[in-house]
Protein backbone atom coordinates (compact mmCIF):
# COMPACT_ATOMS: atom_id res chain seq x y z
CA UNK A 1 0.00 0.00 0.00
CA UNK A 2 0.98 3.82 -0.89
CA UNK A 3 -0.79 6.99 0.96
CA UNK A 4 -3.35 8.03 0.12
CA UNK A 5 -2.55 11.69 -1.81
CA UNK A 6 -6.34 12.83 -1.81
CA UNK A 7 -6.84 12.02 2.33
CA UNK A 8 -3.39 13.75 3.02
CA UNK A 9 -3.95 16.70 0.23
CA UNK A 10 -4.39 19.86 2.05
CA UNK A 11 -4.21 18.28 5.44
CA UNK A 12 -2.81 20.21 8.57
CA UNK A 13 0.32 18.33 9.52
CA UNK A 14 2.64 18.94 12.55
CA UNK A 15 6.33 17.52 12.26
CA UNK A 16 8.33 17.72 14.68
CA UNK A 17 11.76 17.03 14.12
CA UNK A 18 11.87 17.84 10.47
CA UNK A 19 15.30 19.40 9.95
CA UNK A 20 16.48 16.12 11.34
CA UNK A 21 16.96 13.14 8.72
CA UNK A 22 14.03 11.45 8.89
CA UNK A 23 12.03 14.50 9.43
CA UNK A 24 13.26 15.87 6.23
CA UNK A 25 13.08 13.19 4.05
CA UNK A 26 8.71 13.08 5.86
CA UNK A 27 8.66 16.47 5.33
CA UNK A 28 9.05 16.14 1.61
CA UNK A 29 6.89 13.55 0.94
CA UNK A 30 3.61 15.47 2.73
CA UNK A 31 4.34 18.46 0.66
CA UNK A 32 4.50 16.44 -2.29
CA UNK A 33 1.20 15.06 -1.53
CA UNK A 34 -0.22 18.86 -1.38
CA UNK A 35 -0.46 18.74 2.61
CA UNK A 36 0.12 21.97 4.70
CA UNK A 37 3.19 20.82 6.82
CA UNK A 38 4.47 22.67 9.39
CA UNK A 39 8.13 21.58 11.21
CA UNK A 40 8.78 22.49 14.46
CA UNK A 41 13.05 21.48 15.27
CA UNK A 42 15.61 22.47 16.76
CA UNK A 43 18.19 24.13 14.61
CA UNK A 44 19.37 22.41 11.89
CA UNK A 45 23.13 20.87 12.72
CA UNK A 46 26.95 20.92 11.26
CA UNK A 47 28.11 22.05 7.72
CA UNK A 48 25.69 19.29 5.69
CA UNK A 49 22.35 18.82 6.20
CA UNK A 50 19.69 17.49 4.50
CA UNK A 51 17.15 19.90 5.54
CA UNK A 52 19.36 22.61 4.88
CA UNK A 53 19.92 20.91 1.56
CA UNK A 54 16.57 20.36 0.06
CA UNK A 55 15.35 24.43 0.11
CA UNK A 56 12.07 23.54 1.26
CA UNK A 57 11.02 26.24 3.29
CA UNK A 58 8.44 28.28 0.39
CA UNK A 59 6.01 24.95 0.53
CA UNK A 60 6.87 23.79 4.63
CA UNK A 61 6.64 25.88 7.21
CA UNK A 62 9.50 25.58 9.57
CA UNK A 63 9.57 26.58 13.44
CA UNK A 64 12.49 26.51 15.59
CA UNK A 65 11.85 25.64 18.69
CA UNK A 66 13.04 23.24 21.82
CA UNK A 67 9.90 20.36 21.97
CA UNK A 68 10.03 21.23 25.92
CA UNK A 69 8.83 24.91 25.52
CA UNK A 70 5.29 24.56 25.83
CA UNK A 71 4.68 28.25 25.54
CA UNK A 72 5.86 27.86 21.98
CA UNK A 73 4.19 24.95 21.34
CA UNK A 74 0.80 26.07 22.07
CA UNK A 75 1.26 29.52 20.48
CA UNK A 76 1.99 27.47 17.40
CA UNK A 77 -1.21 24.83 17.85
CA UNK A 78 -3.13 28.13 18.38
CA UNK A 79 -2.29 29.51 14.79
CA UNK A 80 -1.44 26.38 12.68
CA UNK A 81 -4.58 24.23 14.43
CA UNK A 82 -2.50 21.04 13.52
CA UNK A 83 -5.03 17.89 12.76
CA UNK A 84 -2.34 15.40 12.47
CA UNK A 85 1.17 14.98 14.22
CA UNK A 86 3.85 12.68 13.60
CA UNK A 87 6.72 13.55 16.52
CA UNK A 88 10.29 12.85 15.88
CA UNK A 89 11.84 15.36 17.28
CA UNK A 90 14.49 13.46 19.38
CA UNK A 91 18.57 12.92 20.65
CA UNK A 92 18.82 10.05 18.26
CA UNK A 93 22.42 8.97 18.78
CA UNK A 94 23.28 6.47 20.83
CA UNK A 95 27.13 7.02 21.37
CA UNK A 96 26.15 10.73 22.07
CA UNK A 97 23.53 9.66 24.88
CA UNK A 98 26.70 8.53 27.30
CA UNK A 99 27.92 11.91 27.07
CA UNK A 100 24.48 14.05 27.32
CA UNK A 101 22.16 11.71 29.15
CA UNK A 102 20.28 14.22 30.62
CA UNK A 103 19.57 16.09 27.42
CA UNK A 104 18.94 12.44 26.06
CA UNK A 105 16.26 12.08 28.72
CA UNK A 106 14.45 15.61 28.92
CA UNK A 107 14.38 15.03 24.98
CA UNK A 108 13.07 11.68 24.36
CA UNK A 109 10.66 11.68 27.69
CA UNK A 110 9.81 14.14 28.87
CA UNK A 111 9.45 15.61 24.89
CA UNK A 112 7.00 13.32 24.26
CA UNK A 113 5.39 14.42 27.72
CA UNK A 114 5.30 17.97 26.65
CA UNK A 115 3.74 17.34 23.43
CA UNK A 116 0.51 15.17 24.54
CA UNK A 117 0.02 17.75 27.06
CA UNK A 118 0.01 20.96 24.45
CA UNK A 119 -1.95 18.80 22.03
CA UNK A 120 -4.84 17.55 24.17
CA UNK A 121 -5.78 21.47 24.64
CA UNK A 122 -6.36 21.89 20.94
CA UNK A 123 -9.58 20.11 19.76
CA UNK A 124 -7.96 20.56 15.91
CA UNK A 125 -5.79 17.29 16.63
CA UNK A 126 -7.31 14.15 15.27
CA UNK A 127 -3.91 11.74 15.15
CA UNK A 128 -0.82 11.68 16.86
CA UNK A 129 2.24 9.30 15.76
CA UNK A 130 4.98 9.02 17.67
CA UNK A 131 8.23 7.75 16.82
CA UNK A 132 10.54 5.88 19.44
CA UNK A 133 12.94 2.91 18.23
CA UNK A 134 13.58 -0.35 18.30
CA UNK A 135 15.90 0.15 21.22
CA UNK A 136 13.12 0.45 23.29
CA UNK A 137 12.68 -3.32 23.86
CA UNK A 138 14.99 -4.94 26.66
CA UNK A 139 17.61 -6.63 24.67
CA UNK A 140 19.03 -9.82 25.72
CA UNK A 141 20.91 -10.84 22.47
CA UNK A 142 18.61 -13.29 21.82
CA UNK A 143 18.59 -15.24 18.29
CA UNK A 144 14.61 -13.57 17.93
CA UNK A 145 13.16 -10.96 16.93
CA UNK A 146 11.28 -8.20 19.61
CA UNK A 147 7.19 -8.02 18.77
CA UNK A 148 5.02 -5.28 20.19
CA UNK A 149 3.97 -7.04 23.27
CA UNK A 150 7.27 -7.52 24.58
CA UNK A 151 9.17 -5.78 27.75
CA UNK A 152 10.64 -2.09 27.23
CA UNK A 153 14.23 -1.61 28.80
CA UNK A 154 17.38 0.21 27.70
CA UNK A 155 20.72 -0.70 29.23
CA UNK A 156 22.17 2.65 27.49
CA UNK A 157 20.92 5.93 28.48
CA UNK A 158 19.69 5.99 24.43
CA UNK A 159 17.66 2.94 24.79
CA UNK A 160 16.29 3.44 28.25
CA UNK A 161 15.17 7.40 27.07
CA UNK A 162 13.10 5.33 24.10
CA UNK A 163 11.39 2.51 26.37
CA UNK A 164 10.99 5.34 28.87
CA UNK A 165 8.76 7.33 25.86
CA UNK A 166 6.90 4.17 25.11
CA UNK A 167 5.81 4.25 28.86
CA UNK A 168 5.23 7.54 29.27
CA UNK A 169 2.75 7.85 25.71
CA UNK A 170 0.59 5.15 27.10
CA UNK A 171 0.17 6.92 30.18
CA UNK A 172 -0.83 9.83 28.85
CA UNK A 173 -2.99 8.02 26.39
CA UNK A 174 -5.20 6.40 29.55
CA UNK A 175 -4.73 9.52 31.71
CA UNK A 176 -5.95 12.51 29.24
CA UNK A 177 -7.26 10.62 25.57
CA UNK A 178 -10.04 8.72 25.20
CA UNK A 179 -10.92 5.92 25.82
CA UNK A 180 -8.82 5.66 28.62
CA UNK A 181 -10.59 8.69 30.18
CA UNK A 182 -14.17 8.62 28.99
CA UNK A 183 -14.33 12.81 29.00
CA UNK A 184 -10.65 12.87 27.66
CA UNK A 185 -8.86 14.31 24.18
CA UNK A 186 -10.68 12.16 21.25
CA UNK A 187 -7.07 12.16 19.13
CA UNK A 188 -5.99 8.08 18.87
CA UNK A 189 -2.49 8.07 19.40
CA UNK A 190 0.43 5.53 18.29
CA UNK A 191 3.76 4.68 18.79
CA UNK A 192 6.19 3.34 16.15
CA UNK A 193 9.55 1.52 16.13
CA UNK A 194 11.78 0.78 13.40
CA UNK A 195 15.02 -0.56 12.61
CA UNK A 196 18.03 1.04 11.84
CA UNK A 197 17.07 3.62 9.04
CA UNK A 198 19.03 4.45 5.99
CA UNK A 199 18.93 6.72 3.14
CA UNK A 200 20.66 9.84 1.12
CA UNK A 201 20.90 12.98 3.09
CA UNK A 202 21.74 11.20 6.56
CA UNK A 203 25.14 13.29 7.66
CA UNK A 204 25.22 12.56 11.68
CA UNK A 205 28.12 12.10 13.26
CA UNK A 206 29.07 8.64 14.49
CA UNK A 207 26.38 6.66 12.14
CA UNK A 208 27.52 3.74 9.64
CA UNK A 209 26.22 5.43 6.63
CA UNK A 210 27.19 8.64 6.76
CA UNK A 211 30.78 7.52 8.05
CA UNK A 212 30.92 5.44 4.73
CA UNK A 213 30.25 8.11 2.67
CA UNK A 214 32.57 10.90 3.97
CA UNK A 215 35.18 8.30 3.69
CA UNK A 216 34.18 7.67 -0.01
CA UNK A 217 34.11 11.37 -1.11
CA UNK A 218 36.84 12.64 1.05
CA UNK A 219 40.32 12.85 -0.62
CA UNK A 220 42.09 10.12 1.14
CA UNK A 221 39.09 7.67 -0.36
CA UNK A 222 39.15 5.50 3.18
CA UNK A 223 36.87 4.25 5.18
CA UNK A 224 36.90 2.59 8.83
CA UNK A 225 34.22 0.79 10.24
CA UNK A 226 33.38 -0.09 14.06
CA UNK A 227 32.05 -3.25 15.35
CA UNK A 228 31.57 -5.14 11.59
CA UNK A 229 29.92 -8.15 12.78
CA UNK A 230 27.06 -6.20 14.98
CA UNK A 231 23.86 -7.36 12.63
CA UNK A 232 20.79 -4.92 12.34
CA UNK A 233 17.60 -4.76 10.07
CA UNK A 234 19.04 -2.03 7.81
CA UNK A 235 15.53 -0.39 5.83
CA UNK A 236 15.45 2.57 3.38
CA UNK A 237 14.41 6.40 5.49
CA UNK A 238 11.09 5.45 3.12
CA UNK A 239 10.02 2.23 4.66
CA UNK A 240 8.98 3.16 8.17
CA UNK A 241 8.07 6.72 7.16
CA UNK A 242 5.19 5.24 4.54
CA UNK A 243 4.12 3.12 7.47
CA UNK A 244 3.79 6.40 9.87
CA UNK A 245 1.94 7.88 6.92
CA UNK A 246 -0.09 4.58 6.40
CA UNK A 247 -1.23 4.56 10.10
CA UNK A 248 -2.15 8.25 10.59
CA UNK A 249 -4.12 7.86 7.78
CA UNK A 250 -6.30 5.09 9.93
CA UNK A 251 -5.61 6.65 13.22
CA UNK A 252 -7.81 9.28 11.89
CA UNK A 253 -10.82 7.09 11.31
CA UNK A 254 -11.12 7.13 14.97
CA UNK A 255 -10.57 3.24 14.91
CA UNK A 256 -9.34 2.95 18.72
CA UNK A 257 -7.45 -0.84 17.63
CA UNK A 258 -4.92 1.53 16.09
CA UNK A 259 -3.71 3.12 19.26
CA UNK A 260 -1.37 1.10 19.93
CA UNK A 261 2.71 -0.13 19.52
CA UNK A 262 3.61 -1.30 16.31
CA UNK A 263 7.23 -2.43 14.62
CA UNK A 264 7.90 -1.33 10.93
CA UNK A 265 11.12 -3.52 10.19
CA UNK A 266 12.52 -5.03 7.06
CA UNK A 267 12.44 -8.57 5.74
CA UNK A 268 15.04 -11.01 7.06
CA UNK A 269 17.41 -10.71 3.89
CA UNK A 270 17.56 -7.22 4.84
CA UNK A 271 19.33 -8.37 8.72
CA UNK A 272 22.80 -7.72 7.60
CA UNK A 273 26.36 -7.27 9.61
CA UNK A 274 27.66 -3.69 9.18
CA UNK A 275 30.64 -4.97 7.15
CA UNK A 276 27.88 -6.16 4.33
CA UNK A 277 26.61 -3.06 4.52
CA UNK A 278 29.87 -1.31 4.16
CA UNK A 279 31.31 -3.81 1.32
CA UNK A 280 27.58 -2.85 -0.73
CA UNK A 281 28.46 0.73 -0.59
CA UNK A 282 31.98 1.18 -1.60
CA UNK A 283 30.66 -1.17 -4.55
CA UNK A 284 29.32 2.04 -5.99
CA UNK A 285 32.16 4.26 -5.59
CA UNK A 286 35.23 4.06 -7.22
CA UNK A 287 38.72 3.22 -5.97
CA UNK A 288 37.17 3.32 -1.96
CA UNK A 289 39.12 1.62 0.71
CA UNK A 290 37.95 -0.27 3.22
CA UNK A 291 39.39 -1.04 7.05
CA UNK A 292 38.30 -1.88 10.34
CA UNK A 293 39.17 -0.03 13.55
CA UNK A 294 38.37 -2.35 17.04
CA UNK A 295 38.33 -0.34 20.43
CA UNK A 296 37.98 -2.35 23.24
CA UNK A 297 36.86 1.13 25.44
CA UNK A 298 34.11 2.10 23.29
CA UNK A 299 30.64 2.33 25.21
CA UNK A 300 28.24 -0.75 25.26
CA UNK A 301 25.88 -1.10 21.88
CA UNK A 302 23.56 -3.96 21.23
CA UNK A 303 24.88 -6.78 18.74
CA UNK A 304 21.86 -7.89 17.67
CA UNK A 305 18.31 -6.35 17.07
CA UNK A 306 15.61 -7.44 15.02
CA UNK A 307 11.48 -6.37 14.56
CA UNK A 308 8.78 -9.00 13.81
CA UNK A 309 6.82 -6.49 11.46
CA UNK A 310 3.67 -8.77 10.76
CA UNK A 311 1.35 -7.12 12.93
CA UNK A 312 1.81 -4.11 10.66
CA UNK A 313 1.74 -6.51 7.60
CA UNK A 314 -1.93 -8.13 8.75
CA UNK A 315 -3.15 -5.06 10.08
CA UNK A 316 -2.52 -2.49 8.08
CA UNK A 317 -1.41 -4.02 4.60
CA UNK A 318 2.44 -2.34 5.05
CA UNK A 319 4.88 -4.40 3.33
CA UNK A 320 8.59 -3.69 3.43
CA UNK A 321 9.05 -2.94 -0.80
CA UNK A 322 12.69 -2.63 -0.77
CA UNK A 323 15.30 -5.68 -0.22
CA UNK A 324 19.10 -4.90 1.38
CA UNK A 325 20.26 -4.31 -2.23
CA UNK A 326 17.47 -1.96 -3.41
CA UNK A 327 17.73 -0.66 0.13
CA UNK A 328 21.81 0.27 -0.54
CA UNK A 329 21.02 0.85 -4.03
CA UNK A 330 18.82 3.92 -3.07
CA UNK A 331 21.27 5.50 -0.66
CA UNK A 332 24.26 5.35 -2.95
CA UNK A 333 22.50 6.85 -5.87
CA UNK A 334 21.51 9.52 -3.92
CA UNK A 335 24.74 10.58 -2.66
CA UNK A 336 26.62 9.76 -5.71
CA UNK A 337 23.81 12.17 -7.46
CA UNK A 338 24.12 14.84 -4.63
CA UNK A 339 28.10 14.37 -5.07
CA UNK A 340 27.70 15.36 -8.63
CA UNK A 341 25.67 18.47 -7.75
CA UNK A 342 22.13 17.58 -8.54
CA UNK A 343 19.69 19.21 -6.20
CA UNK A 344 18.63 17.36 -3.30
CA UNK A 345 15.09 18.26 -3.29
CA UNK A 346 15.36 17.11 -6.89
CA UNK A 347 16.60 13.71 -6.13
CA UNK A 348 14.67 13.14 -2.92
CA UNK A 349 11.33 13.65 -4.32
CA UNK A 350 12.30 11.38 -7.46
CA UNK A 351 13.00 8.28 -5.10
CA UNK A 352 9.85 9.10 -3.58
CA UNK A 353 8.07 8.96 -6.92
CA UNK A 354 9.92 5.86 -7.90
CA UNK A 355 9.57 4.29 -4.23
CA UNK A 356 5.48 5.06 -4.50
CA UNK A 357 5.48 3.79 -8.51
CA UNK A 358 7.11 0.54 -7.40
CA UNK A 359 4.74 -0.58 -5.17
CA UNK A 360 1.64 0.39 -7.86
CA UNK A 361 3.68 -2.11 -10.59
Amino acid sequence: MIPNEQFWRGKHVLVTGHTGFKGAWLVTWLSKMGSKVCGYSLAPEGDDNLWVDLEIEDSVESVIGDINDTDKLNELFQRFQPEIIIHLAAQSLVLQSYDTPVETFASNVLGVVSLLDVARQHESVSAIVIATSDKCYENQELDQPFQETDRFGGRDPYSASKGCAEIAAASMRSSFYQPGNTTGHPAQIATVRAGNVIGGGDWSANRLVPDIIRGCLDDERKVIIRSPASVRPWQHVLEPLCGYILLAERLCSQSIEYADGWNFGPGSSSEQPVLAVAKSLLSFFDDAELGVQGNTNAPHEAKLLRLDASKAQNELGWQPKLGFEETVSFTADWYARWSRGEPARAITEQQISAYCADDEG
